[in-house]
């Protein structure tokens, strides 16, 4: 298959849109229309990992941290960002990356974290803000099930674990055609009254394309009068971090040993012990300080992240157990995320997970 047909998979179920603002994920290098047989999956691209697709014979990687975050000027080689974007283009191995935006997956990776450790009852921790639409629209009683179905299969209507969600009023709609123009009802020059529905639904701001001209190319009328309106509504089963819990309490020497194994963490570092049993617990993969007034407003009574600076860790005040488990080992398993979503979509193509340790941090 062409590169252009796993990213533009890839940029749908993993929205860019979700991503933070500082992010770039999405295709880094690589030309579109390039034939692509295999990928390497990875959590970061270094120079090891693009010798290990040369032998590997993988055309594309796909990486959970991108290559390039600022504006690249010239390409010299002088940095080691420039380096690996010399050495992919001389090897011609595409690079593709999800970061910010996998992150806040429903399936992301903080949930991940969260079933490596064993947890139920999974619930988001931030939830996703300002990326949702309501659409509104008028159409004739007699066509709408055919837009409806349009729309809904454009992405919108989802609402939580709900799909086809929509609310129709009827009503009587009226326009009158101007010279030129071919109208579906009524006669040129004359007022027109249309027996029709309102409809409204909701969708994700990065479907705003695909819904519209589901609508566009179904709707009877020549010209379709719609609404976009932008909602403050949180998205509860998307964000940053998550919670869950265990099924039976466990001691926070037990906890921190469990993150240890799991996680392959050899220098956790971790608040002063609360002494209490610990049955809920937050997550959230890399850089999550900022959260743990959300973790500890979520009644947790640990919270495992990475990044966390020296005194953010006078926030626990003995009211939770703070555990920085380090930024590779909390993104380490956003690989199998990556690697499910290919292959469920393409299972005849060649997916293999990189053998190659990329942590840039070592421990004595």
């Amino acid at each position: 298959m062409k590169l252009k047909d796993l990213t533009l998979f890839l940029d749908s179920a993993i929205p860019l849109s979700f991503q933070e603002g500082y992010d770039n994920a999405g295709l880094q290098y690589g030309l579109p229309d390039k034939e692509i047989n295999s990928a390497l999956v990875t959590l970061d691209v270094t120079e090891e990992v693009l010798d290990e697709a040369g032998y590997a014979g993988c055309d594309v990687i796909i990486s959970h941290h991108p290559v390039i975050f600022n504006g690249i000027k010239q390409l010299s080689g002088k940095n080691i960002t420039e380096k690996i974007i010399l050495k992919a283009v001389k090897q011609d191995v595409a690079i593709y990356s999800a970061h910010t935006n996998l992150d806040v997956l429903e399936n992301g990776v903080s949930r991940k974290m969260a079933e490596k450790l064993g947890l139920k009852n999974i619930h988001v921790l931030v939830p996703l803000k300002n990326k949702l639409l309501k659409l509104v629209t008028f159409v004739p009683e007699e066509h709408i099930e055919k837009v409806r179905e349009a729309i809904f299969s454009a992405g919108a209507g989802a609402i939580g674990g709900y799909d086809k969600c929509s609310f129709v009023t009827p009503g009587t709609g009226s326009f009158r055609a101007g010279e030129g123009t071919k109208p579906f009802a009524g006669e040129k020059g004359k007022l027109h009254f249309e027996k029709e529905v309102r409809f409204e639904t909701v969708l994700f701001s990065h479907l705003k394309s695909r819904v519209v001209r589901a609508l566009l190319d179904t709707h009877p009328y020549e010209e379709v009068a719609y609404d976009l309106y932008p909602l403050e509504n949180d998205n509860v089963r998307s964000g940053l971090g998550c919670t869950g819990e265990f099924a039976d309490p466990v001691s926070e020497k037990e906890f921190l040993e469990t993150l240890g194994s799991v996680f392959t963490a050899k220098g956790i570092k971790f608040s002063k012990p609360t002494g209490k049993q610990i049955k809920k617990v937050a997550m959230c993969g890399g850089a999550g300080g900022p959260f743990i007034g959300d973790a500890i407003a979520s009644g947790a009574g640990a919270y495992v992240c990475a990044d966390i600076r020296y005194h953010s860790f006078f926030e626990a005040d003995n009211k939770i157990l703070l555990a920085d488990i380090g930024h590779f080992e909390s993104e380490k398993f956003s690989t199998e995320i990556l690697y499910d979503l290919i292959i469920k979509k393409f299972p005849k193509f060649a997916v293999r997970f990189s053998e190659i340790n990329t942590n840039p941090i070592n421990y004595l």
